[in-house]
């Protein structure tokens, strides 16, 4: 009777997606406000956590500032979940102008040379709308090239069918983390070039020991496997530069980490990952996810290595 009734709540949440989903934007808007005021007002979600982080972040900002921060987080958050909602139903044309990328001719070039690479991006801006990157390349997804994301499997299997199926929506793939690496040799084997997401802010998982850099002011453990796969693949390694030029527009600016990752010190890739995502949080801080728990297990402060080396290697500006 138990899994009788979440079947059926199941399908009512799948069908209020679809119906939310053939909803014109502008009325996505309308609940998003609603929902906002639900959320920050009255239900207050994970409120003390995102003031915590918000404070130890930008100890220089006033009260004042911090609320203004905190306001703009809750409405980008309510409009993130209305979003995501839309891809169900949301044109490719629709999304085109929504969702924005330059220096896409960057990576596909290296894509045509049979070259992967390997993205380093972030939960900033709506990060569910990213894989629309298919309808910017001159590639054709499944045939010239992959396009893939990497993604840890959720505990409900029918929640996880319906993130898949959103996150495919524009002909990329999903690649479990634990074996998102043997995916991408299988690939390399076949001789299908692919350009891989690596969502690369969230806590190292158990077995990764991170690499540790000053983040936002914090001792902060970074993922480390995503620098271990651009190694061993010898990847072109770039980063999504997230910005929400205004409401329900985003712009990704594509900045070279490294083209020679083989090259330079262990954990430096990592390096130059953290530091370009914190510039990105200090332009609009409230686009990116202060709800979750980033620093619950709090580490040592990096020890600063006075040898850090170019080994001339490039790295670039974002490309405008």
């Amino acid at each position: 009777m138990k899994k009788k009734l979440s079947d059926i709540g199941f399908s009512l949440f799948v069908g209020l997606m679809h119906l939310l989903s053939w909803l014109p934007f502008w009325a996505l808007y309308l609940l998003s406000d609603l929902t906002y005021t639900l959320l920050y007002y009255i239900v207050r979600y994970r409120r003390p956590l995102v003031d915590k982080n918000l404070r130890e972040s930008f100890p220089g900002m006033s009260a004042g500032e911090l609320a203004a921060v905190r306001r703009r987080f809750y409405l980008n958050f309510s409009d993130y979940i209305f979003e995501t909602a839309k891809l169900l139903h949301v044109s490719d044309a629709q999304m085109r102008r929504r969702m924005t990328f330059t220096g896409v001719d960057l990576t596909d070039a290296a894509l045509r040379e049979g070259r992967p690479v390997v993205v380093y991006f972030s939960h900033c801006g709506n990060w569910e709308w990213v894989p629309s990157f298919t309808l910017w390349s001159g590639l054709q997804p499944g045939r010239e090239a992959e396009f893939c994301q990497i993604y840890r499997p959720l505990r409900n299997r029918r929640m996880d069918a319906l993130m898949l199926k959103l996150r495919s929506r524009f002909g990329s793939v999903s690649l479990a983390k634990n074996m998102a690496f043997l995916d991408l040799m299988r690939y390399r084997k076949r001789g299908i070039p692919t350009i891989t997401g690596f969502m690369s802010d969230q806590k190292p998982s158990h077995g990764d020991q991170g690499v540790v850099v000053d983040f936002l002011h914090h001792p902060t453990a970074m993922i480390s496997g995503t620098e271990t796969v651009a190694r061993r693949m010898d990847a072109l390694v770039v980063y999504w530069d997230m910005s929400k030029p205004s409401r329900g527009h985003y712009h990704i600016d594509t900045v070279v980490i490294t083209d020679a990752p083989k090259t330079l010190a262990e954990g430096e890739i990592t390096r130059r990952y953290a530091a370009l995502l914190e510039q990105s949080i200090r332009r609009q801080p409230p686009i990116w996810l202060w709800s979750h728990n980033r620093w619950k297990n709090p580490v040592k402060a990096p020890v600063m290595a006075s040898d850090k080396s170019s080994n001339g290697d490039k790295t670039s500006e974002p490309v405008k």
